[in-house]
């Protein structure tokens, strides 16, 4: 084997002087063979590879042509197939390409996909277009979709409509999500305070014997605090934990809620202008200005 001998060599080089010790190197490095030598480059090929075709199938950025656009919005096999169609589909609606338009009845007939990922991007890109045909009666009914993210993102949307008939959603995007068990168990583990979540990452796992359900979070944010500890016996429907909205989440509803909030609605918008690490700086100045916006907009008559 060419790694023994050039371990051997590497024992010989320190009873021989370093020229020789170079040569014997060098004769060790020449005993791969060029199958190995091609087997081990080729490794190393996939190693960089796979992560970049992994990261280029997946990416939305990424341009479909007409064709895929319309493959794509039917692979229901693949439904993150379905959202880069959409998020596509939204970017040339905000370049008011006229092309788009003979997809907007899939458009619409996505907003029923049994996959929240689909419904909460489909909410989204009907607030690109408020001419769009269906858009204002689909997202209208949308606001009471099971998925909380879901119902937000389309109130975010009629506000483009001028619509203001999701503000209650729009205000539940600033306050914490309640995680709830959805079946009985022993807690197993669960995430720490302060612990950072993405949608649909896992929060906790509850143990019933020899099952394992693992509970995951509605929403992108952070764990604000929790209501158990691991090892804690729990029944459907306990809280187990509250997340916090994430900033991106805290930045569109306050922009929102600049244009159609009520003075009712203060008490979410006011945690969001005081000075804290937690909360950026643009964040804590667009709570500030929504606030004035607010009282201005109070006073007119």
């Amino acid at each position: 084997m060419a790694t023994e001998s050039i371990a051997a060599v590497s024992v010989e080089c320190q009873e021989v002087g370093a020229e020789d010790c170079a040569a014997k190197k060098v004769s060790a490095h020449k005993a791969m063979s060029p199958f190995k030598r091609w087997l081990f480059f080729l490794t190393a090929w996939l190693i960089v590879l796979m992560p970049v075709l992994f990261w280029w199938n997946t990416w939305f950025g990424r341009h479909l042509s007409d064709r895929q656009i319309r493959e794509y919005l039917n692979d229901e096999k693949h439904p993150r197939h379905i959202q880069h169609a959409l998020v596509q589909l939204g970017e040339r609606m905000g370049r008011q390409d006229p092309g788009v338009a003979r997809w907007y009845a899939d458009v619409v007939r996505l907003a029923s996909h049994p996959v929240e990922e689909v419904r909460n991007t489909d909410a989204w890109v009907m607030g690109q277009d408020t001419s769009g045909s269906g858009f204002h009666e689909t997202l209208l009914k949308m606001l009471g979709d099971p998925s909380t993210m879901v119902r937000g993102n389309a109130a975010l949307s009629l506000v483009r409509f001028g619509d203001e008939s999701g503000r209650a959603q729009i205000v539940a995007l600033l306050q914490p999500t309640s995680i709830i068990a959805p079946t009985a168990g022993r807690v197993s583990d669960i995430a720490g305070i302060g612990i950072a979540v993405h949608q649909g990452g896992v929060i906790a796992k509850l143990q019933q014997a020899e099952q394992t359900t693992e509970v995951h979070s509605p929403l992108t944010g952070r764990i604000g605090a929790l209501s158990v500890t691991a090892g804690t016996d729990v029944s459907a429907g306990t809280e187990l934990a509250t997340v916090d909205p994430g900033t991106d989440q805290v930045w569109e509803a306050l922009r929102a809620l600049y244009l159609i909030g009520r003075v009712e609605d203060l008490t979410a918008i006011r945690p969001y202008e005081r000075e804290s690490a937690d909360i950026p700086e643009r964040v804590r100045q667009q709570a500030a200005v929504t606030e004035k916006m607010i009282r201005e907009r109070e006073k007119r008559p």
